[in-house]
């Protein structure tokens, strides 16, 4: 052999084998951060999604559901958070309702990583970072940072075409790993509709009122700073909307669920159970297609002078100025239209009464950030700190 083509196969092998290892240590270390969860005075149990479906058990995706309440005769709401972790305004208002919500009446029941295995992997050509640090008065808190989809690693292959279950609709292949494009699930499906499956056990098993799932837009979308409900909702979400413009500082809309568009929870929730489903979405540039950089800096401060210039000829939805779209705005108007919607609810029905205290309002997290109502997990007792 000759000696000259020997020696570049072993300089191309160990540049080969320097790319490889430290990559593939960063996945692993990405798929395996662990995000503590410190219980707040609110919670009163954890459970898991095979307490309502053993079909989930020993998958990725038997999520946590931390129960805040006690099961009194009064209602009960469950909040979905990462359905697709991508969204990182929904996980985060989930984290700050588990640590520091209480509960006068009725129940709160949290999924914070409502798809865990899509919160293991990034989108595959988007140049995401693999996770994201919120500043709080005792440090950092890292999170990962997600996918819309779950992880290849965990359900493949994709069909050629996705037949949603059980209205038979043909949806794009990809998005049978999509959480929000699979309910109300199936029990014999792949991983992705067996979860959807365990939520709707889970919904029809704990009585649950009403399913706020939290999202989050590209500006380029136009369903977006919104609130999109079933129709037996409709009057629920616009007295909340029209509050929420009122008296919490920004505006939201209302969208009512397409019957054409099957899979997403809040028009497969209201169709298949009891409960009232409606779907939250803030904006979020770091979404749009006409980003820039897509870095850490942008998925928290939400400013792109790439997205702003399509904003100036008229291919934006919402409006986008220097200021952007930062964490802690997307994260207070989550926060906020919970706390109004649960008052609405109670007001429309007194029987089932489903009233928080201690969750901050979107001018409170503007104001002291985000990470100001996170706790720090190295002062919580063992008994009081979990991990996603």
């Amino acid at each position: 052999m000759n000696p000259t083509v020997n020696w570049r196969k072993w300089l191309f092998g160990l540049i080969f084998l320097a790319v490889l290892i430290p990559a593939g240590l960063s996945f692993y270390r990405s798929r395996h951060l662990a995000e503590p969860v410190v219980l707040g005075p609110g919670v009163t149990g954890v459970k898991k999604l095979s307490n309502y479906f053993p079909g989930i058990k020993g998958s990725i995706n038997d999520a946590r559901i931390y129960i805040l309440g006690e099961d009194s005769g009064g209602g009960s709401v469950l909040i979905l958070g990462g359905s697709h972790p991508e969204e990182p305004a929904g996980r985060l208002a989930a984290w700050i309702i588990i640590e520091n919500a209480k509960m006068k009446a009725g129940r709160i029941l949290v999924i914070p990583t409502a798809n865990p295995s899509a919160s293991t992997s990034t989108r595959p050509g988007g140049a995401y970072p693999p996770d994201y640090s919120i500043k709080t008065p005792w440090g950092e808190q890292k999170f990962r940072q997600g996918d819309r989809w779950s992880n290849p690693l965990d359900q493949w292959p994709d069909p050629e075409v996705y037949i949603h279950y059980p209205s038979k609709q043909q949806l794009a292949y990809m998005d049978v790993r999509n959480q929000n494009r699979t309910w109300p699930g199936r029990h014999d499906g792949l991983m992705t509709e067996k979860t959807c499956y365990a939520m709707t056990q889970l919904i029809r098993q704990e009585k649950i009122d009403l399913v706020i799932d939290l999202h989050e837009a590209e500006l380029q979308y136009p369903v977006i700073s919104t609130i999109v409900v079933h129709p037996k909702g409709q009057d629920l979400a616009a007295l909340a909307s029209m509050t929420i413009s009122a008296e919490e500082g920004f505006d939201i809309g209302v969208e009512y669920s397409p019957e054409a568009l099957r899979g997403l929870s809040h028009r497969e929730i209201g169709d298949w159970t009891e409960a009232i489903p409606l779907l939250m979405e803030t904006p979020e540039p770091f979404l749009d297609a006409t980003r820039g950089k897509t870095d850490q800096n942008l998925l928290l401060t939400g400013r792109d002078e790439f997205v702003r210039k399509a904003g100036k000829h008229g291919l934006l939805f919402e409006k986008l100025d220097e200021k952007g779209w930062p964490v802690d705005l997307r994260v207070g108007r989550h926060l906020s239209s919970i706390i109004v919607i649960l008052k609405t609810w109670s007001e429309l029905r007194p029987d089932r009464l489903i009233e928080a205290e201690e969750i901050p309002r979107y001018s409170e997290v503007v104001e002291k950030t985000t990470g100001f109502y996170l706790k720090d997990p190295a002062r919580a007792p063992a008994d009081h700190l979990f991990f996603e």
